[in-house]
């Protein structure tokens, strides 16, 4: 069953072992994957925005399988991820987002896929240029823009989920 909700995505990790850490961690990159779609609403970009709720839901699945990824650094969660969620009839446009929140520099990378990588970064307060720029310039082809106007916008937004991280770690224990 592919989850059409961020609660649907929830509920069936909870079905695969999920813990409420786990849980809770999904949840905080969710909050900051809705100011960025609300970042984007300025811009009217063309976005699946469910498909990025329910990919930010998702996207650390694999924690499941490797709970100790959730203290230590490491990607062994990420493919193990994907299988899981294939494994239970996910469709592989969302069980791929286990993959693509960490393989953010692929060239097929689409503006769903980066949202949540960024997210996945923002949310505990950490900015990484390389990967704002690839959003910004994908957006920007999208609009037909120069990538400095997008940027010009969509920095305060990143500054302003950024800035935040703190309270949401604070929340994540």
């Amino acid at each position: 069953m592919t989850p059409r909700t961020p609660q649907e995505a929830y509920d069936l990790l909870i079905q695969l072992g999920a813990t409420p850490r786990l849980i809770r961690h999904l949840t905080l990159v969710g909050e900051a994957v809705e100011e960025l779609i609300a970042g984007y609403k300025k811009l009217r970009l063309i976005l699946d925005a469910d498909l990025v709720r329910v990919g930010a839901a998702v996207h650390d699945a694999g924690k499941v399988e490797h709970p100790e990824e959730l203290n230590h650094h490491g990607s062994s969660h990420e493919a193990a991820g994907q299988a899981m969620l294939l494994a239970n009839g996910v469709s592989p446009a969302i069980a791929e987002f286990c993959v693509t929140h960490a393989d953010w520099q692929r060239d097929d990378i689409s503006i769903e896929a980066l949202t949540v990588a960024l997210a996945d970064k923002l949310w505990k307060g950490k900015r990484i240029a390389e990967l704002e720029l690839r959003l910004v310039d994908k957006i920007a082809l999208q609009l037909s823009v120069d990538r400095w106007s997008i940027y010009s916008l969509l920095d305060d937004c990143f500054e302003r989920i950024a800035s935040s991280g703190d309270q949401r770690l604070a929340r994540s224990m």
